[in-house]
């Protein structure tokens, strides 16, 4: 049966536009991979956590940083390719991408060695604008993109020109 993952899609806005927070997968199978295999953080929860605890949670973990200060912006759950639903909040932070630090997981590896290798849940971590964020990303993901271009773009409509509330 599917499970359901949480995830903190963190922001921040540059004078060349917003950027998008990523996380790139660790181990093997990800090694070689790069468009459309980047992700916000997150990770799987059950009925007993509640999802934003669970993605302060697995940002935390899978980065090794505090959850940036602010008020998370609830968007819309993804239903995944397979059956998965991904909830996700967006939050404006910054973090240094090069301080990252994820957990480590344990799998056999090479396959069918009986050797057990671990490597790090997440390998690495950048910061994106939208534009190649969406090459980056995970096609299941690329919709928190748009919510949250949608939503930058609406506080945006209710500025004037000199960035003072109409």
């Amino acid at each position: 049966m599917p499970g359901c993952s949480a995830g903190l899609l963190i922001y921040r806005l540059r004078e060349s536009g917003p950027e998008v927070f990523l996380v790139h997968p660790g181990g093997p199978f990800w090694a070689h991979r790069d468009e459309h295999a980047w992700s916000l953080p997150k990770g799987e929860y059950t009925a007993e956590e509640e999802p934003l605890d669970a993605a302060c949670r697995e940002f935390r973990e899978e980065t090794g940083f505090d959850v940036p200060a602010g008020i998370p912006v609830e968007l819309k759950p993804l239903r995944q390719p397979r059956g998965k639903v991904i909830s996700a909040w967006a939050l404006e932070g910054d973090v240094d991408a090069t301080a990252l630090c994820s957990n480590l997981f344990s799998m056999e590896w090479p396959p069918k060695s009986g050797r057990q290798a671990q490597f790090p849940e997440v390998d690495r971590g950048e910061w994106f604008g939208l534009v190649q964020a969406r090459i980056k990303i995970t096609p299941g993901q690329a919709g928190f993109l748009q919510q949250l271009e949608a939503l930058l773009n609406a506080g945006r409509s209710g500025r004037n020109h000199a960035g003072q509330q109409d």
